[in-house]
């Protein structure tokens, strides 16, 4: 990854606070506020406040170790706890980073000098799996946009980003609604004001939470999917915004016709439910092909494609209980 470009000027330092959320993850939380110390930044214009969601481990005290401000708050959903830990912040730039991250020393320069830009409203970048990780890991991570050099762009995940102050305050923070996908909502309210979001290659971060095996890759999108289709019907709307909306949906409806055709027990049915089969399969490899760089990888690829695109589907029914899907996906999260 690339660590970073040069030291922001110092008259372009600005206090930077983050805002990290946790429950039960004081080995991580541990490495990731290591990572923020470890920055290229001046040390008295860093801010760690971290966001205890009711860890029984020893979170709380690692945070402290590091100098954070510690706030309890157990029962908050991630919406709640960022918006809350936002609030008591200095910070005319506010990092929102996930426990389970580790950012490189170059992170807040970049991220000070990108949102310089009085038309830039929020930076950030997708993450890298842990190395060497697992095949599933590797598979998965290409499924996210890496960009060689800074480019706008729709979204960024609240794993991994950074918001000034002001815009944040202007778009009401995050919607404490929404169970998931409250960064795709505040980055939708965001580019509503007419402001960029700008993706960084400089912000490199890994993310030890990726999903290791195929069951994480399904329930992490059986938790994620959950409000994927409300968010993506807000506006201001993009033809991506609508597929990605479109997509689980009907993959249900093909998955549901495909059951009741084969109930049938008729050559109709039979042909029916072959078909809606076939469908499915062919979107599944749609997004295999963005991962397969070789014939080799094809199988796997699909398989990773298959568990990504049945758990967004499956959000939508609400069969799993919440607290299994959040189980499953914080797992690695």
């Amino acid at each position: 990854m690339n660590t970073g470009g040069p030291r922001v000027a110092a008259d372009a330092d600005r206090m930077v606070s983050f805002v990290v959320p946790v429950r039960n993850d004081a080995a991580r939380l541990d490495r990731c506020l290591r990572s923020i110390r470890a920055s290229e930044y001046r040390a008295d214009l860093i801010e760690i406040v971290v966001a205890d969601n009711g860890s029984t481990d020893t979170s709380a005290a690692v945070g402290r170790a590091h100098g954070a401000v510690v706030l309890e708050l157990p029962g908050l959903r991630l919406g709640a706890l960022r918006n809350r830990a936002a609030a008591a912040a200095r910070g005319e730039v506010i990092a929102f980073v996930d426990a389970d991250h580790e950012i490189v020393p170059g992170w807040i320069p970049a991220a000070v000098a990108t949102l310089a830009d009085p038309g830039v409203a929020a930076v950030g970048a997708a993450c890298f799996p842990p190395e060497p990780g697992t095949w599933v890991q590797r598979l998965y991570d290409r499924l996210r946009p890496h960009p060689s050099g800074a480019e706008r762009v729709d979204w960024l995940g609240s794993g991994n980003m950074a918001v000034t102050r002001a815009a944040f305050e202007a778009a009401g923070g995050f919607d404490v609604s929404l169970e998931t996908c409250e960064d795709v909502d505040l980055c939708r309210k965001i580019r509503a004001s007419g402001r960029a979001i700008v993706a960084d290659p400089r912000l490199g971060n890994i993310h030890y939470g990726d999903p290791g095996t195929l069951g994480r890759v399904f329930f992490g999108e059986l938790w994620r999917g959950r409000d994927n289709v409300r968010v993506s019907l807000r506006a201001p709307r993009s033809w991506r915004t609508l597929v990605s909306a479109a997509m689980p949906i009907a993959h249900l409806l093909l998955m549901s016709l495909a059951i009741g055709a084969a109930l049938t027990f008729s050559r109709t049915g039979g042909l029916v439910a072959a078909a809606a089969v076939a469908l499915v399969a062919a979107s599944f490899s749609l997004r295999a092909s963005r991962m397969a760089r070789r014939a080799a990888e094809w199988p796997a690829a699909f398989s990773v494609a298959a568990a990504y695109e049945l758990g967004r589907a499956l959000a939508l029914t609400g069969w799993s209980p919440y607290r299994l899907r959040r189980k499953e996906a914080a797992a690695d999260a």
